[in-house]
């Protein structure tokens, strides 16, 4: 491997799904502003990648499985793209390889990749959930992985005690994105305002948000319950505004749906009508995922709620963690009440709304345990800035000193 900082770097990245796109975007980004010779990409990505200098190798959206059933049905498809990806990766001989989120995928590609090209290095950017379950995944993959770049400030100390390989904090980037920082200082003042109502107080107009999750099968499991919830919220609230933040390709579907319920909701859609809501919610009820997340960075008092599809549901069992909350787990105790399954009951879950859209100790508690959260994620710049010199230094190619 040339270990000149101006020779060409032939970089390898793959991503799987969104998320793992904006991630790729903002390193190769990062990479090209620290490297000082040319860098040539190869590998799997989205919009984002592509506006960075990727040519995919594929469309991506073909790996938005998610579930153990939606896997299943589409396992032929998954390996032979597997297949595909590795082999185009071994033939281009990069300097490293960077695999970003969706193990099923990327860490199949990863392992074969090894298997030809022993000496490739290869960085892992976001850990496997192996705090959440199969943490035998741990002790795998130091197999094949130099290094993981994690997003969360729990998981270096988790997988060095599962005898993994090691890990570097670097940071999430919604710590520093646009939305939710405009939202969380929107709630800021709003936090400031409410506070100085009397203890116990039910809020003038209050605005709760409902998100239901960004797939199909996701929502349509959870919308009658909080369809129930909202009915329910609205007799023991009358003033109560819903909004339903959603993705523009869920729109018509969900507006179709929505257009029976007896009680008025708002719809909209997009990033920009997302963020606006955010920065105006008094409370949420969501389905648990990274919007968990979001909400508590921008400081919005939430319940979270879930329905397993019936393969999920036989394999739960195997489920090693104590909470599907990601607050929760960086907080390590419980901020966020969830309710899955049997347990999201509509009247439990209005009663608990009820209460976070008043100036209750609930609100006051979970408000507090979110700035707590905030500070156990800070970092000092954004999250590409560290990932890009980490995969600098492994692949030989360290900037000179200025």
């Amino acid at each position: 491997m040339d270990s000149d900082p101006k020779s060409p770097l032939k970089l390898a990245v793959i991503a799987g799904e969104k998320s793992g796109d904006l991630l790729g975007s903002d390193l190769i980004t990062a990479i090209r502003q620290q490297h000082e010779g040319p860098v040539q990409l190869v590998g799997v990505g989205g919009e984002a990648m592509a506006e960075a200098g990727l040519v995919s190798l594929f469309d991506y959206q073909e790996l938005s499985i998610v579930g153990f059933s939606a896997v299943i049905a589409r396992l032929p498809q998954l390996l032979m793209r597997i297949r595909y990806t590795a082999n185009a990766i071994i033939a281009a001989k990069p300097d490293i390889l960077v695999i970003i989120d969706s193990p099923d995928f990327t860490h199949r590609v990863a392992k074969a990749v090894h298997k030809a090209l022993p000496n490739l290095p290869i960085i892992n950017y976001v850990c496997p959930t192996v705090w959440a379950w199969k943490p035998e995944r741990a002790v795998k993959m130091a197999a094949y992985v130099n290094h993981v770049l994690s997003v969360f400030p729990f998981e270096a100390d988790f997988v060095a005690r599962l005898g993994g390989p090691p890990v570097t904090y670097v940071g999430h980037r919604l710590t520093t994105d646009p939305g939710v920082l405009s939202a969380a200082a929107s709630q800021k003042d709003l936090r400031g305002r409410r506070q100085n109502l009397p203890k116990g107080e039910q809020f003038e107009n209050p605005v709760c948000l409902i998100l239901p999750g960004s797939r199909a099968g996701e929502f349509k499991r959870l919308l009658p319950s909080l369809e129930r919830t909202a009915a329910e919220l609205a007799l023991r609230c009358p003033s109560m505004r819903f909004i339903i933040p959603t993705l523009p390709r869920l729109e018509t579907e969900l507006r179709n749906v929505c257009r029976g319920w007896s009680t008025d909701v708002e719809i909209v859609s997009g990033e920009a009508a997302k963020w606006q809501a955010f920065s105006i919610a008094d409370a949420a009820v969501a389905a648990s995922g990274t919007v968990l997340l979001e909400l508590a960075l921008v400081g919005i008092p939430c319940i979270s709620v879930y329905k397993l599809d019936p393969i999920a549901r036989m394999v739960m069992g195997r489920i090693t963690a104590w909470t599907g909350s990601l607050p929760n787990f960086i907080a390590d105790y419980p901020v966020i009440n969830e309710y899955v399954n049997e347990s999201v009951r509509p009247g439990l879950i209005a009663r608990r709304l009820e209460r976070l859209t008043s100036n209750s100790r609930e609100r006051r508690e979970m408000l507090a345990a979110f700035d707590d959260v905030r500070n156990a994620m800070r970092t000092d710049e954004p999250a590409s800035q560290p990932a890009s010199r980490l995969v600098l230094q492994i692949a030989d190619k360290t900037p000179s000193a200025a």
